[in-house]
């Protein structure tokens, strides 16, 4: 692999956030500060719910992927799901994601995990293209429904 990456511990707060509110402003989430801090503290201070990677040079990362893990009767084990990854505008369409997103899978598949989703909406077409060159498959079995508390 020629992208280094990291797992993202409590020292990494400020560069993590940053390149959070970068993703959030692009694609326009309604998401502030306060609520970035909440998603990714608990991440960064050793949650077993879920882990971000930062991706590139470790003082100025170019990226990040975000995690969160659970449990599957079907797959019988722990599964993931790629909840966020975001790489800098000026340096994408060169092969980051894909390389990352596989480096993460290989790496999360040695501590067992058994599958590793990405929820994509209707009509992001080119998260797709993105997805199925990253070695993602369409899964017939699974359509999701969501119930928020």
């Amino acid at each position: 692999m020629t992208t280094s990456i990291h797992l993202a511990g409590p020292d990494d707060a400020a560069k993590a956030q940053a390149l959070m509110q970068r993703s959030h402003a692009e694609r326009a989430l309604p998401h502030d500060d306060a609520h970035r801090e909440n998603v990714i503290a608990p991440l960064l201070d050793g949650s077993p719910l879920g882990a971000i990677w930062l991706i590139g040079p470790a003082r100025a990362p170019l990226g990040y992927v975000l995690i969160s893990f659970g449990w599957s009767v079907d797959t019988g084990g722990m599964i993931g799901w790629v909840e966020d990854i975001y790489i800098r505008p000026s340096v994408r369409k060169r092969g980051i994601g894909t390389e990352v997103l596989h480096a993460v899978a290989v790496t999360l598949g040695r501590a067992d995990l058994r599958a590793l989703h990405v929820r994509i909406p209707d009509g992001d077409d080119a998260l797709a293209r993105f997805c199925a060159r990253a070695g993602f498959g369409k899964d017939q079995t699974i359509r999701v429904m969501t119930d928020t508390m």
